[in-house]
């Protein structure tokens, strides 16, 4: 998957790292873009609703 580099150096290359952030881009709650070099996380703000009753879990 990508876009790892933007994390935390102790979270860089973890598994469930990985596997989280594509469970998340799968369910469109987050997307991933590569922008003048750099890798860019965003929440998807029409699934707004979505994303706050999965943090509230």
């Amino acid at each position: 998957m990508g876009g790892t580099q933007s994390l935390p150096t102790h979270l860089r290359g973890e598994k469930i790292v990985e596997k989280s952030l594509d469970e998340l881009v799968k369910g469109e709650l987050i997307t991933i873009k590569l922008s003048t070099g750099e890798t860019h996380v965003s929440l998807n703000s029409h699934k707004k609703g979505e994303i706050y009753d999965f943090l509230k879990e």
